[in-house]
């Protein structure tokens, strides 16, 4: 515990990660995207390696959270399109892992939330229809899998280009926010054994610390519940793209 209590040197960093957990929680519940606006900042805190195994059962607790609540409204066939890939980025990202150094492992976390940024734009200047042809072709949801387990291994950033993914194949906010916590969940549990055994970045000491941010993982779930109650269709679409493209500044400028 003593441990877990030095990982955060300042009463500053302790406000920055509890506000990092409300972010999380509120993604976990249906702002997606809001979540990684805290990557950046973890990776400032932990540095950007280490950062990912501390976050990681941080993760899992939101997941839990999100899941319970939307146990019924998730896609499952959007989840089965996307999980082999997925799993296979993940095996990817893992190996990569080992031989990148914490400079170049948060450029990496930075492209990724980048592409995401990129292809969101380039899907809203196009077509419906044109749209509707890409996302029914064969590729389209193995190389947006492969993206998401590749991204979320390098930085638990799988976020941006989940969104993009989600809002491509026009689903409600509901469905959008269930069917991405449920998948979501799965591959973050997937990574605990992978980040144990393989990178050695999950510790005791974090596993504390996450317990102390609990409380604020919950009340950023309710906040998130709450938005996507009150939010139209048009606005949470909008609201997601802004987070995405504000996330992407942050990662470059910190």
């Amino acid at each position: 515990m003593t441990e877990a209590l030095q990982l955060l040197s300042s009463p500053s960093e302790w406000v920055l990660y509890f506000v990092c957990a409300v972010l999380i929680g509120m993604s976990k519940t249906g702002v997606q995207n809001i979540g990684t606006l805290a990557v950046p900042l973890f990776a400032f805190l932990f540095g950007a390696k280490y950062s990912t195994g501390i976050v990681l059962i941080l993760l899992c607790i939101a997941d839990l959270v999100a899941v319970i609540y939307y146990r019924k409204e998730f896609l499952w066939n959007e989840i089965k399109n996307l999980l082999p890939a997925a799993l296979f980025g993940l095996v990817v990202g893992l190996l990569l892992g080992n031989y990148i150094d914490d400079k170049l492992f948060k450029l990496l976390i930075g492209a990724c939330i980048i592409v995401g940024v990129g292809i969101m734009i380039w899907l809203e200047k196009t077509s419906q229809q044109k749209q509707d042809k890409l996302t029914k072709n064969r590729w389209y949801s193995p190389i947006f899998g492969f993206i998401l387990g590749f991204s979320t291994m390098i930085g638990n950033a799988a976020g941006p280009a989940l969104s993009v993914y989600m809002l491509s194949k026009r689903l409600n906010k509901i469905s959008f926010a269930a069917t991405s916590a449920w998948f979501i969940m799965l591959l973050n549990f997937t990574k605990i054994p992978l980040q144990a055994f393989v990178w050695h970045n999950l510790s005791w000491a974090g596993f504390y610390l996450n317990l102390f941010a609990i409380p604020f993982i919950l009340l950023g779930g309710l906040i998130g519940i709450q938005i996507v109650k009150i939010l139209p269709e048009k606005g949470f679409r909008v609201l997601i793209m802004t987070l995405v493209v504000i996330s992407a500044i942050l990662l470059i400028i910190l």
